[in-house]
């Protein structure tokens, strides 16, 4: 960790808040975190509002977050049953850092793409 036990240090191998991190900007992770914001859904609307998220990805997903904190689980005894999921105070916390760089790349995407355009055409 770092010199400061209290806190992490993303560089270091063996820090613990590298996994978080993984957790966080996986393929999936952030996307989970931003369809969750200010709601809360069930497993299929959730699958559903994530396009091209696997069953077996999201359940891998969720598990990772809710262990991180990030998500709360809730199951209803009921026939069928129900099972909800939001995030936590810390997980709110987490999807506005995720959804402000998702908000700057929507926004910067003519650029972005324009920028890519020009690096292939310099590359052929």
């Amino acid at each position: 960790m770092h010199a400061d036990d209290r806190k992490g240090y993303v560089l270091a191998q063996d820090c613990p808040s590298r996994q978080i991190l993984m957790n966080l900007t996986s393929r999936w992770g952030g996307l989970v975190l931003i369809a969750l914001r200010g709601q809360t859904l069930r497993f299929g609307q959730l699958r559903h509002r994530i396009g091209g998220i696997s069953e077996k990805m999201l359940v891998q997903t969720l598990k990772a977050l809710q262990q991180d904190g990030f998500i709360e689980r809730q199951m209803y005894a009921e026939i069928p049953p129900r099972v909800e999921y939001c995030l936590t105070e810390f997980g709110e916390q987490a999807a506005e850092k995720v959804f402000q760089l998702t908000s700057w790349i929507e926004e910067s995407l003519p650029d972005i793409l324009q920028r890519r355009q020009v690096i292939a055409n310099v590359d052929d």
